[in-house]
C-alpha cells in the first residue's frame, strides 16, 4: 500500500518512527514533511496528504501534529477525504469498518510510540463493512456537494 505521511514540528519525531514502522511492514511511504523540529504550520502538510489521498496518488494518509485535531480539521476540508482522529485502536477499527477512513490523524503529544503503532496496525488491516455504511458515506458526499456546489 502507498501511504503518504505528514507532520508538523510537534509530530515530527513520531512521524519518523511511523515511517520506519510502515517500511518494515512493506508499505511504500511518501513523506511530505516536515523534516525537522522547527515550528511550521500544520495546514500545509495536512492539505498535501489529503490532496494526495483525494486524487488517488496515495492509497491512504497519516497525519501527526501535537493533538491531531488541526490536521484532522484541515484534511476533512478536502472532498473525498474521511480523516479520523484516533487515540486508541478501537476507534481506528471503527473508523475503517463504519466510515472507510482514508486518513488517520494522531496526536504526537497525546499518545506514545507503542500505542501509535498499535493504532496504525489496526487501521491498516481493518476492512470497510460497506452496506448501510456505504449508503451513509454517499449521503455525506451528496449533502456536502449540494451545500458547496
Amino acid at each position: 500500500m502507498k501511504i503518504m505521511i505528514g507532520a508538523d514540528h510537534a509530530g515530527f519525531e513520531l512521524k519518523e518512527k511511523v515511517a520506519q514502522h510502515l517500511h518494515r511492514l512493506g508499505h511504500e511511504v511518501v513523506d511530505v514533511g516536515t523534516h525537522g523540529k522547527s515550528s511550521v504550520d500544520y495546514p500545509i502538510y495536512a492539505f498535501q496528504v489529503a490532496e494526495g489521498v483525494a486524487k488517488a496518488t496515495s492509497d491512504r494518509g497519516i497525519l501527526i501534529c501535537g493533538s491531531g485535531i488541526g490536521m484532522c480539521i484541515t484534511a476533512n476540508r478536502v472532498p473525498g477525504v474521511r480523516a479520523a482522529l484516533t487515540n486508541e485502536p478501537y476507534a481506528a477499527k471503527m473508523s475503517r469498518r463504519h466510515n472507510d477512513s482514508n486518513v488517520l490523524c494522531l496526536g504526537g503529544r497525546f499518545i506514545g510510540e507503542d500505542l501509535a503503532m498499535a493504532i496504525i496496525d489496526v487501521w491498516l488491516t481493518e476492512p470497510f463493512e460497506g452496506d448501510r455504511h456505504a449508503r451513509r458515506i454517499a449521503m455525506i458526499d451528496t449533502l456536502t456537494q449540494n451545500r458547496n456546489g
